[in-house]
């Protein structure tokens, strides 16, 4: 099992917002991360005062990098995030200590 991580800002003002769409994530997008053959097995996003830290674990973070590019329930949710979040070009985290 591998675990990725990454990071976005929220652009000001727009915390409630991002909140808000996370309690309605669509099911087409949700599906699309599960039947995408990346073997996801925990998918977690956490935020305090506009940091937002997405956190994954699962076989193949490739796959689910290639969802993130490819599919149209993603791409949907993206137009959605581009007025909530700032630019997003180099989101990803290296994982630099690992206890267990």
């Amino acid at each position: 099992m591998e675990r990725i991580g990454f990071h976005l800002e929220i652009r000001d003002g727009n915390r409630e917002d991002y909140r808000k769409w996370h309690d309605q994530v669509p099911e087409e997008l949700e599906s699309a991360y599960l039947e995408s053959g990346a073997g996801l097995e925990t998918y977690s996003v956490f935020e305090k005062d506009g940091h937002v830290f997405g956190f994954m674990e699962l076989a193949d973070p490739e796959a689910i990098k290639d969802v993130q590019a490819e599919s149209d329930a993603q791409a949907d949710w993206d137009e959605v995030m581009d007025d909530i979040l700032n630019d997003k070009d180099d989101i990803w985290l290296d994982e630099v200590y690992r206890m267990i």
